[in-house]
């Protein structure tokens, strides 16, 4: 189940300490745009959980840009719960939270290397497309821009 959480609960440090590691895996430190537990507990962010038996295993979240624009930050599950289709579980429910909060357009953030490649590939699947930067970013030969409408 998918539920809205705070990012700043006890559970969740395992699942925060692997998206932090993996974010900074290959990645130069000016390109990750990660957002931290802290970061994550504000009103314009909406945080969800995937648990199974109790246990928080996928996560992900929606940035605020503006009344009709948000972005995905924070999308993270297990390694050793992948490959079952909890992204896609965790994107569809971000997009349907989205459009029902009113937001007409989500765009995202993601990397360029290896290790995005599934994550780009997902992406793809649901429609997202490449864009230029967008709210506050800049081109960065590490990242990779994309949106789509959701209205």
């Amino acid at each position: 189940m998918i539920r809205r959480e705070s990012p700043l609960a006890d559970d969740l440090a395992l699942l925060m300490a692997r998206h932090t590691a993996d974010m900074h895996h290959d990645t130069p430190p000016e390109s990750i745009h990660m957002m931290d537990a802290g970061q994550l507990a504000t009103a314009d962010v909406a945080f969800f959980v995937l648990r199974e038996a109790g246990a928080p295993v996928a996560m992900g979240a929606i940035k605020r840009i503006d009344d009709s624009h948000a972005e995905i930050k924070s999308m993270h599950v297990l390694a050793e719960a992948r490959g079952r289709g909890l992204s896609k579980r965790m994107l569809d429910h971000l997009v349907t939270e989205a459009a029902q909060a009113g937001f007409v357009r989500l765009s995202l953030e993601t990397g360029v290397q290896p290790t995005f490649v599934a994550a780009r590939a997902l992406y793809a699947r649901a429609g997202f497309v490449e864009c230029p930067p967008f709210e506050g970013y800049r081109e960065d030969p590490n990242s990779v821009f994309m949106t789509r409408s959701i209205a």
